[in-house]
């Protein structure tokens, strides 16, 4: 029978019941160890950089024959080391030393961009199958293959004696990277009390930032390391999915997903547990009503496209393409050669991955203080002002000092360096993190899984496509790129006042009434008819 939702004396909703339990914050840190796999990956194959240390013929960028000629900049992760491009890419390792070489067509090879693309398209397939591993073995099973499928991967890319076994080793990256985003956010949205489900759900993000940081300081020290540095590099990879895969064997499953298999008995045994109290009847029965109206839909991804659910849908999807058209990747482009030009020449590519690593860590912490204090659009629309305007500033500083044939002046990197910072931290406490947490609360339960498969595809996907735009873009715009992802914000901006809900300290299981009906655009969705004819229609 499913159980109703009970309602305070004076009919409004009640909050739930629970402490905060030592239990959920371990269970958090042990999943969130998901992001430092995805963090880690990230900046081990990042594909940009600067060029090694022993590399050190000018400071500063130019413009040559009307565009910019980036001679520092090359690929970065192990797609920089000599050993790595010689044993996999002899071509690219030729074209590389060439010194007249087009800087930006050292690179063009059909094999190498297979390298750093297939782990997104791996991802996003696998996203959609680990969808169904959600909802049919749980939240912690699939955390558990997510892992297996990492280590093998890292095993077969360490262990790489051509190109296809490095890229069916990528290949099963991507597949472990596709399910731990998808299981890692739902997990945490789910054991989360929800006064703070905003901040134990950012620390997915948090790991994330740890993981990108820690590798790119792996990939400094270990470029030095011939021949086998490149190996090091993605060996190391091992190591968070070594401790997702052995931590989830102490962490519980979530009770909606127990609840949602008919585990009603160790549900609510679960629930007390993680609630440290035995008062849980009102958060067991909401969650249990919810399990009831999910087991009906038999086709959560038919489902998740009808009407009712396009506003989540939309949402969920939008954070995807928004969070990647910050501009994010033209900042950090961009930071290592102001590094340089300010005079630490050598230890540029060092000095910027600590400097704005440790900004960005730094700030999601900021972001986990903060999410369930002030909202989450309140973050959003902070990040958006202060985006725009370090974007804008960058874009009008590069534009008026940079010109053909000069450098950029100390002075004006200095500022620009600010600017940078300024600028990775809005992101950091904002886009960066709430781009993966609001989808994962929004959706009903029915759909959740369906929904926040396209939400982890479409991350997917779009970082993919700008990985693969972007130094088209770069070269044929220059400075304009800035004023083309400073015209994203105002959307992103406008998009927040307009269309995002708050979502603070609302239940998970009561978005649909307490969100959805009540937005003055997004009511207009929810069909009741139309639901109830799903729940029939889709048996």
């Amino acid at each position: 029978m499913p159980a109703v939702v009970l309602a305070s004396s004076d009919g409004g909703p009640q909050q739930f019941e629970g402490k905060i339990t030592p239990y959920v914050v371990i269970c958090g840190i042990i999943a969130a160890t998901g992001g430092l796999m995805f963090g880690y990956d990230i900046g081990i194959s990042g594909f940009w950089g600067v060029r090694s240390p022993e590399f050190d013929e000018r400071a500063g960028i130019q413009f040559v024959n009307g565009s910019w000629d980036l001679n520092m900049l090359f690929a970065g992760g192990v797609t920089a080391m000599d050993d790595f491009l010689e044993k996999f890419f002899p071509d690219v390792y030729v074209k590389k030393h060439r010194a007249k070489e087009n800087n930006y067509c050292k690179y063009d090879n059909q094999g190498l961009q297979l390298f750093t693309s297939s782990l997104y398209l791996a991802a996003l397939v696998s996203s959609f199958f680990a969808s169904k591993s959600c909802t049919k073995f749980g939240r912690r099973l699939t955390m558990q293959a997510a892992s297996v499928f990492f280590l093998i991967g890292v095993v077969l890319d360490a262990a790489a004696r051509d190109l296809a076994m490095l890229i069916v080793g990528r290949i099963l990256l991507g597949m472990g990277v596709g399910f731990a985003n998808q299981a890692v956010p739902l997990f945490l949205s789910e054991i989360a009390p929800v006064r703070i489900r905003g901040a134990l759900n950012i620390l997915f993000q948090l790991d994330v930032t740890i993981g990108i940081l820690i590798a790119n300081i792996v990939n400094y020290f270990a470029s030095n390391l011939h021949p086998w540095g490149w190996r090091l590099s993605l060996g190391l990879a091992g190591v968070p999915a070594t401790i997702l895969c052995l931590g989830s064997f102490l962490i519980t499953e979530t009770p909606t997903s127990l609840i949602e298999r008919e585990q009603t008995d160790a549900g609510l045994a679960m629930l007390k547990k993680i609630r440290g109290t035995e008062k849980v009847e009102l958060e067991f029965q909401e969650i249990a009503r919810a399990c009831e109206m999910a087991r009906q839909v038999k086709h959560p991804f038919r489902t998740v496209m009808k009407r009712h659910s396009r506003p989540q849908l939309v949402i969920a999807v939008l954070m995807q393409v928004f969070q990647q058209f910050t501009g994010i990747n033209a900042i950090m482009f961009y930071s290592p050669v102001l590094f340089q030009t300010i005079g630490f020449k050598n230890d540029a590519s060092l000095l910027s991955a600590v400097i704005t690593g440790t900004v960005n860590t730094l700030s999601t912490v900021v972001s986990i203080v903060l999410v369930d204090r002030v909202g989450r659009r309140m973050l959003l629309l902070e990040a958006c002002v202060q985006m725009l305007l370090s974007q804008a500033l960058i874009g009008i500083l590069l534009q008026v000092n940079l010109k053909s044939n000069n450098t950029l002046h100390q002075g004006v990197a200095v500022v620009v360096v600010v600017l940078v910072c300024l600028y990775v931290s809005s992101f950091a406490w904002s886009w960066g993190p709430l781009g993966w947490l609001i989808p994962s609360e929004i959706f009903p339960l029915e759909t959740r899984t369906a929904g926040f498969a396209f939400a982890v595809s479409s991350n997917m996907l779009f970082t993919f496509l700008i990985a693969q735009a972007f130094l088209s873009m770069l070269c044929h715009m220059r400075a304009g790129i800035f004023f083309f992802f400073a015209a994203w914000i105002v959307v992103m901006g406008l998009f927040t006042i307009f269309l995002l809900p708050e979502t603070k300290n609302v239940p998970i299981d009561e978005m649909v009434e307490r969100v959805w009906k009540q937005h003055w655009y997004w009511k207009g969705y929810m069909n009741k008819e139309e639901a109830k004819e799903d729940k029939v229609d889709v048996i």
